[in-house]
């Protein structure tokens, strides 16, 4: 496996040239004052560093290894203990937290770059901060003032750990039937009981305490999602002083065997009257997880993105080095036996392949984490409101398309190696086991599309959608000449996603099945269109500075293969969902 090197020149790229952040950034008081060119270089520079060096190293022998489970305690891979203790002390865990509690207080757009760097590293290292992060979003939203001061600063620091507790085995995705109760106590708190399964680092030896965010039902809750309630339940009580108290009564009754991520440890919790306190209000518990949500439905769509870059590091070196048979043009390194692999035409789709969606798929997240930060921290009630709309949009592409486009552009990466990708010593098919589950949790693939057409596109009467629709055509419209190669079909591939919108708008007012018949290739429609995007605005970023670097001869040129051998995509996908949903329906239960 080739060592893994941060993308930084082309974080760089869609930060500052296609993106011009600084210039959002300006509009932001909050973030003015905090954010300079200066601080974001030197964390892009020092997160490179220690992903590459602490962190990526571990990731082969960690997957051989796993996580131990013995007597409700869990033991991480060797090594994590230390490199997580170096990722913490650099302050990466709060890199994007409430500077007020001891976070840096970036804003997403740049904790987003951070969180691909780890998770290329390791996927399974990068979920233990992940998740830790991800519970502070929702405490410093919805906790009161004394939770948060009690817990945040451990936290960001990483000597604490966090936890999300979401899932029984009885209900997955329908979380209005579960089960874990919440019983008042005189003094304020609550006894939680219950368990919970598929716990991402539930336990495990890298931090002093686990703080654990569990959904749980009140005595008198409303039935269904509107009786639920969040509690902040530690594994280790906190004292008055800070210190550490008794053992709480919630413990890990087992770890998961995997497909992939081995490292990380996905527990069975048990919860049995465990001391738990209130976050937010009563009932309420659903809106107080999914202020957290879009962060980290981002972020598992990055880490979908972050799979695919490691992948397409192994493979262009191996396609640069590996000798097998001569070029069809003829021979193109005579010194040598045979030629590299990379001359031959079906190589080069798959690398291309790889780069196009990778980096399209970076300045899309990075796009959908700059609406994250206008919705943040704007003082225009207006730009809040379209920053959000945008963002209930794109979050469900952004997880379910990076995800998606992450598994093909792993399994590509495999598929260079040859018979070499199927060996585990290279690494590739370890990729492709970790990143599967990428599809899998914070809500599977087909419920983000469901969630993408019904409730956004759908419910809003096409509104949402409207707002990037629009911006696109806007973009078009502000666009030269000299970007015609790129806008031409840009807009032709907004004029078939406007036909696709309007055909399910009106089918499903009269046919609800078309909704889901129509979601996932929607999605996919959606999600080259929105690539398309970022594509045209990365060119135009590039053009007239190929004589300055490579760099910009090889974004163009990735640029042109997408439109050219990617976009075209969208043409069958139209045709699926215009096939409506009859055919599905063709078939009894009993004829399957």
């Amino acid at each position: 496996m080739a060592d893994y090197k941060a993308p930084l020149r082309d974080m760089r790229f869609v930060l500052n040239e296609v993106f011009e952040v600084s210039r959002l950034w300006a509009t932001l008081p909050e973030l003015s004052e905090a954010v300079d060119a200066e601080t974001v270089e030197a964390i892009l520079e020092e997160a490179g560093k220690v992903t590459g060096k602490s962190v990526a190293p571990l990731s082969r022998a960690a997957d051989e290894e796993g996580c131990h489970w013995k007597d409700t305690a869990v033991t991480t891979p060797a090594g994590f203990v230390q490199a997580y203790k170096t990722y913490a002390e650099g302050g990466w865990v709060g890199v994007g937290g409430n500077p007020e509690f001891g976070g840096m207080g970036m804003p997403k757009a740049v904790s987003a770059q951070v969180e691909e760097m780890v998770n290329s590293s390791s996927l399974a290292f990068g979920l233990y901060p992940m998740l830790t992060s991800g519970a502070c979003v929702s405490i410093n939203n919805h906790a009161s003032e004394d939770l948060k001061a009690t817990y945040l600063p451990n936290m960001y620091a990483g000597i604490w750990a966090g936890s999300m507790c979401l899932t029984e085995a009885h209900a997955g995705t329908d979380l209005g039937i579960m089960r874990t109760k919440a019983e008042p106590q005189a003094d304020g708190s609550y006894k939680i009981s219950g368990t919970k399964i598929f716990i991402t680092g539930g336990e495990h030896d890298l931090t002093e305490n686990i703080i654990h965010l569990v959904l749980a039902k009140l005595p008198d809750a409303p039935a269904g999602p509107k009786g639920i309630s969040l509690f902040l339940v530690p594994k280790f009580l906190v004292n008055g002083d800070g210190s550490l108290g008794a053992r709480n009564t919630v413990s890990c009754g087992s770890i998961e065997h995997k497909m992939g991520i081995q490292a990380s440890a996905t527990c069975v919790m048990n919860f049995d009257q465990a001391e738990g306190y209130l976050v937010g209000e009563p009932n309420k518990g659903l809106a107080a997880m999914f202020t957290m949500m879009n962060y980290e439905r981002l972020g598992v769509g990055i880490q979908g993105l972050a799979s695919g870059e490691r992948s397409y590091q192994n493979a262009i070196e191996y396609a640069r080095d590996r000798l097998q048979s001569r070029a069809p043009t003829g021979a193109q390194s005579k010194d040598t036996v045979a030629d590299p692999i990379i001359v031959h035409p079906d190589v080069r789709r798959m690398l291309l392949t790889m780069k196009a969606l990778n980096e399209g798929g970076r300045a899309f997240s990075t796009y959908v984490a700059m609406q994250l930060d206008t919705a943040k921290y704007s003082e225009d009630a207006s730009v809040r409101e379209r920053a959000d709309a945008l963002v209930a949009l794109l979050t469900p592409v952004a997880k379910a398309f990076l995800t998606d486009m992450g598994l093909d552009t792993t399994v590509h990466g495999q598929q260079v190696f040859g018979g070499h990708g199927y060996i585990r010593e290279w690494g590739q098919e370890q990729l492709v086991r970790d990143v599967r589950i990428t599809q899998i949790y914070e809500g599977t693939n087909g419920i983000q599309a469901l969630d993408l057409m019904g409730r956004k596109v759908v419910a809003s009467g096409g509104a949402y959608y409207k707002l990037f629709s629009d911006e696109i055509r806007a973009f078009i419209a502000s666009s030269d000449s000299a970007l015609s190669e790129f806008t031409k079909p840009l807009a032709a591939a907004l004029t078939t996603l406007d036909e696709l919108t309007d055909w399910v708008l009106d089918r499903a007012r009269t046919n609800p099945n078309e909704i889901g018949a129509a979601s996932v290739e929607y999605l996919h429609a959606f999600g080259y269109t929105a690539y398309a995007y970022m594509w045209a605005m990365s060119a135009k970023a590039a053009l007239g500075k190929e004589a300055q670097e490579d760099f910009y001869v090889s974004k163009l040129g990735t640029a042109r293969f997408y439109f050219a051998r990617l976009l075209p995509r969208i043409h069958s996908l139209a045709a699926s969902v215009k096939a409506g949903s009859e055919s599905l329906y063709l078939l009894d239960a009993s004829q399957f």
